[in-house]
């Protein structure tokens, strides 16, 4: 019995011109052409009487964040800005930082008192405290 090999139609185009062409490409992070935008990522947590949300924001000025509460839905909006950077002779050589914008919406199990609500934003993290608004006793009414 013969041994079979399977037949490549390409293996025979390798030549020296293509370890030339793709000489460094591999330090090229290609991977991150099919990415898209950075998820904006948060952790929420909750006691007796507040919501508290911790979100990742890196790189983005405090004024460029919205935050937007309506009853019980949560929206976090960011925009990164593109610096005007350019100094003469020189030319950028990769750029890898994202700019543009992020946003994330999610819903709270209960609605959030908007007035005693608190943002802060230190070292890349935003923290919101959402108070939540007492919801109303149910009583009896006596019939008359």
């Amino acid at each position: 019995m013969s041994n079979l090999a399977r037949f490549n139609p390409f293996s025979e185009l390798r030549d020296p011109f293509s370890d030339d062409f793709f000489k460094g490409f591999a330090l090229r992070p290609v991977y991150r052409l099919m990415e898209g935008e950075p998820q904006m990522r948060l952790d929420l947590s909750e006691d007796d009487k507040n919501f508290f949300v911790k979100a990742e924001i890196p790189g983005v000025n405090k004024d460029d964040i919205k935050v937007s509460v309506d009853g019980n839905q949560v929206s976090v909006s960011a925009e990164v800005k593109k610096e005007k950077e350019e100094k003469e002779g020189a030319k950028l050589i990769r750029c890898e930082r994202y700019y543009g914008s992020v946003s994330r919406s999610f819903t709270l199990d209960e609605s959030v008192d908007q007035s005693a609500a608190v943002a802060k934003y230190e070292n890349g993290v935003l923290q919101l405290t959402l108070p939540k608004k007492p919801n109303g006793q149910s009583r009896m009414l006596k019939i008359a």
